[in-house]
């Protein structure tokens, strides 16, 4: 047997030993192997990011980022200076506060006859330059700012990094993730996930385990291959399993897609439902039968009444992402038992504005933690990834402060108690108990002591999964 003995760990305000046998958390570990004096470390549950889109995380880490422009034409300058040879991809525009908006000619005029592509933060708009419009097809698009669908069909239709290298680009994401202790992710990348995770953890061991999400269109292939919920993906010596299929009701806040009761201020539209009800059940239906679990995508407060309804009349279990806008009567119906609510508190603070101005007047019933916490329902904290960094303490600090910056707390009443947002940054796991896999997290100082600032970023010593170093901060260790 192998053995691991952590000495001094700090867990729950007590210091006492860790011990961990062939991957698992023990009472004792007899001649451990290896021994590390933690000298007070506080050691908690590995963390989890419930929502990521790895490939597009990995892409991002590399490209131009105009999350911080405050228009349309300082985005576009913002790329010129950053651009290269080949395709010029930027990343993380925010559109929904410009005072003048995305087009295409904007990009002819800073990079004349080049491809240029650039994704919203959102990741549910691109814009585009003529030429990158011309290599798609779509060279008579008026404005090369293309939403939902045509966005995803568009950007699919882009060259891309061959396998090997994007795989090496996830490789170094997920590497940099166990540095902030995650120990797993549910990846939601638009692609065969099953397929691509069985290759990537068959060259190299993984840093993360991973469930693997199935797209709503390739339902039927998943359900021939005979993948279910909760497999374990062959030849990924237990890392990867089947995850849930993803079925978007709706759109986004920053796009104005999310689908509401109310129309947006200024305009007719309430948003885009992209699955009806009735395509929306039917799909659930089958999912359900064939033993693959739903997530539903439901951002405004309507496409939350949806997807609750089908839930209740499917009566399966699976997940809700995002639900950011919700009316009062539908909080409770959150603590169904089976559904998870898979929320991502850091987009609260970098929506906040964007939501003062769209949801104008509703915003006290926007990322409603508190309430949805205290209604019952099941939390799980995701990044969304590139939507916001793979980080898990920067959601558990937004989930506990409701901002990031010098500005008072918004709608503070809907903050979590920073051992709800541990909780829900890891599964639901509040403690280590013996025979559990040893996939925990090591931090330099006691997350209660911290301030939410320094709480963000939070210095992460050691993580271990099933009891095997995949990030430690110094090689001295003691043995």
């Amino acid at each position: 047997m192998s053995g691991l003995l952590l000495r001094n760990a700090r867990i729950t305000g007590e210091v006492r030993d860790v011990a961990v046998v062939d991957g698992r958390l023990a009472d004792q570990a007899d001649s451990p192997t290896e021994s590390v004096d933690l000298d007070g470390r506080t050691v908690l549950p590995g963390l989890w990011d419930a929502h990521v889109h790895s490939v597009q995380w990995a892409a991002a880490r590399r490209r131009i980022d105009v999350s911080g422009a405050r228009s349309a034409r300082e985005a576009a300058t913002l790329v010129a200076a950053g651009a290269t040879d080949g395709i010029v991809f930027g990343s993380g525009f925010r559109d929904g506060l410009w005072p003048d908006p995305p087009h295409k000619d904007l990009l002819e005029a800073v990079l004349p006859g080049r491809e240029v592509v650039i994704a919203s933060n959102d990741l549910h708009t691109a814009w585009l330059s003529p030429a990158a419009l011309s290599r798609v097809g779509a060279g008579g698009h008026p404005t090369g700012v293309v939403r939902e669908q045509e966005c995803f069909a568009i950007t699919a239709a882009l060259p891309q990094a061959g396998a090997a290298e994007l795989d090496r680009w996830v490789g170094e994401a997920m590497n940099a993730a166990a540095s902030r202790g995650v120990v797993g992710v549910l990846d939601f990348e638009f692609a065969d996930n099953v397929t691509d995770w069985q290759r990537r953890l068959a060259q190299r061991p993984g840093d993360v385990r991973v469930t693997c999400t199935v797209p709503a269109p390739r339902l039927d292939e998943a359900t021939e291959r005979g993948l279910r919920t909760g497999d374990v993906v062959p030849g990924t010596d237990g890392l990867a399993t089947v995850g849930p299929v993803k079925i978007f009701v709706d759109g986004s806040l920053n796009t104005r897609t999310a689908y509401c009761h109310d129309p947006y201020p200024g305009s007719r539209s309430y948003g885009q439902l992209m699955t009806g009800a009735d395509e929306l059940r039917r799909l659930m239906t089958t999912a359900w039968r064939a033993g693959l679990e739903p997530a539903v995508h439901a951002i405004g407060d309507h496409a939350n009444d949806i997807a609750l309804a089908a839930f209740e009349r499917v009566g399966c279990s699976g997940r809700i992402e995002h639900a950011q806008l919700l009316e009062s009567r539908d909080v409770g119906r959150f603590a169904r038992p089976g559904l998870v609510t898979g929320i991502q508190p850091a987009h609260q603070p970098d929506d906040r504005d964007v939501a003062d101005r769209h949801w104008a007047g509703r915003t006290g019933r926007a990322f409603r933690y508190a309430d949805l916490l205290a209604a019952g329902a099941q939390l799980q904290i995701g990044s969304d990834a590139p939507v916001a960094p793979l980080d898990p303490w920067d959601g558990i600090a937004a989930a506990v402060a409701r901002t990031d910056d010098d500005r008072p707390a918004w709608h503070p009443e809907q903050a979590l108690p920073l051992t709800e947002a541990l909780a829900a940054a890891a599964l639901g796991k509040r403690t280590l108990r013996p025979g559990d896999p040893a996939d925990l997290v090591i931090t330099d100082a006691d997350p209660a002591t911290l301030e939410p600032a320094s709480l963000r970023e939070m210095p992460v010593y050691g993580t271990l999964l099933a009891g095997r170093w995949t990030y430690l901060s110094t090689e001295d260790r003691s043995t």
